[in-house]
């Protein structure tokens, strides 16, 4: 296993581990997405999601979040999941049981809570920041394996439900996006719709690929009878 973070896997390592990946070994790979370069002091990563304050984006990240798991999916053989501990469990641990057991390259993605974030209900409560998180929608939890694929059957699966939590009041719970209303408040407005179209728009985009997968498969049956 190689463990990492979204700065490495997102920005500055992203060269080396695409090489890694599409190489095909069996090598499994965990990043704790944090969304932000943790390590060293908090700056703005490629996996920061537009609105979000951090440092080279002190006025407000302005482009979206980099969808990391989807182009690691394109290539077809590699096992990729999303996943948030504090969210659902069991899928969490479902999906790195099947990353282990996946005879070729994995890659997982966790949803990591950080102090850089700023959570006003304290780190304490990160497991129901992750949860809050997924409810709402902001994050999406999901299992790519393409055994699946080989044996007929649909290999994406959509973990998380519909959302049903208030996008803006998560995003008002943490002072990275909280502090840019306050510093720049009609900025903070646009910014605000528009990670949340933003996160709407990611999810589409993952029904629309299960839906799509589940209509190939069908029509596979159907050839087939």
């Amino acid at each position: 296993w190689i463990f990492g973070g979204d700065g490495w896997a997102y920005d500055i390592g992203f060269g080396g581990l695409d090489h890694v990946l599409a190489s095909g070994e069996d090598i499994n790979v965990l990043v704790l997405d944090t969304e932000v370069y943790s390590n060293t002091g908090g700056q703005s990563s490629k996996s920061t999601p537009a609105a979000a304050i951090a440092k080279f984006a002190a006025a407000g990240k302005k482009t979206k979040k980099k969808d990391l798991g989807m182009i690691a999916v394109s290539y077809g053989y590699i096992y990729v999941a999303q996943i948030a501990l504090g969210a659902d469990m069991n899928q969490a641990v479902k999906a790195i049981h099947e990353a282990e057991s996946y005879p070729g390259p994995s890659l997982i993605i966790a949803y990591a809570p950080c102090i850089n974030h700023g959570i006003k209900a304290g780190m304490g409560e990160a497991s129901a920041e992750q949860k809050a998180a997924v409810e709402c929608g902001y994050w999406c939890n999901w299992r790519y394996d393409p055994r699946l694929l080989d044996a007929g059957k649909n290999p994406f699966h959509l973990d998380s439900r519909e959302p049903k939590g208030d996008f803006r009041k998560f995003l008002l719970g943490e002072v990275r996006y909280a502090s840019l209303q306050k510093l720049f408040p009609q900025e903070a407005e646009a910014l605000f719709e528009k990670t949340e179209k933003d996160a709407r728009a990611r999810r589409q985009s993952y029904v629309r690929m299960q839906k799509s997968f589940d209509l190939e498969m069908q029509e596979h049956q159907a050839a087939a009878e």
